[in-house]
């Protein structure tokens, strides 16, 4: 099954509007995350529909971060994408009718639950602005040695 990567690209091009300050257009957000203009717009599309971004047309259009990056957590970007499953593992059979096959899908419904509980947690509890601030802490760092 292939992993649904697109938080992290959703966090990527919103952390690169951030840094650019200014609205990015579809092609600009593509090819900084290695992607089609059309599978961005969709995703943004999400988001302005969530009302975090914003998009204008013309000469200086483009896509622009609507909402405070301290208040936006990553839940809400998660939800924002229609809540996408966390985890690829599942059971064999949703309503078995063998007593083992009953016991083990019992066992991890409760093990998925507990973990689902405990990511959607820390989804809440990370905004966009403490991923701001940690690139750049990281830049400068970086840049720092870069001048050594």
């Amino acid at each position: 099954m292939k992993k649904d990567s697109r938080l992290s690209a959703v966090l990527h091009a919103l952390l690169h509007m951030a840094e650019r300050n200014e609205p990015m257009t579809s092609d600009e957000l593509a090819l900084c995350l290695g992607t089609n203009p059309v599978v961005v717009r969709r995703t943004m599309g999400l988001l302005r529909e969530a009302g975090l971004v914003a998009s204008a047309r013309g000469h200086s259009g483009g896509w622009h971060i609507k909402a405070d990056l301290a208040k936006v957590s990553l839940l809400q970007l998660h939800e924002a994408l229609g809540e996408p499953a966390l985890f690829a593992m599942g059971n064999r059979h949703e309503d078995p009718a063998c007593l083992v096959e009953q016991a083990v899908n019992a066992a991890l419904d409760d093990t998925f639950q507990q973990a689902e509980a405990l990511l959607l947690a820390r989804f809440a509890s990370v905004s966009l602005g403490d991923l701001a601030a940690d690139f750049a802490r990281r830049h400068n760092a970086h840049m720092q040695k870069a001048t050594l």
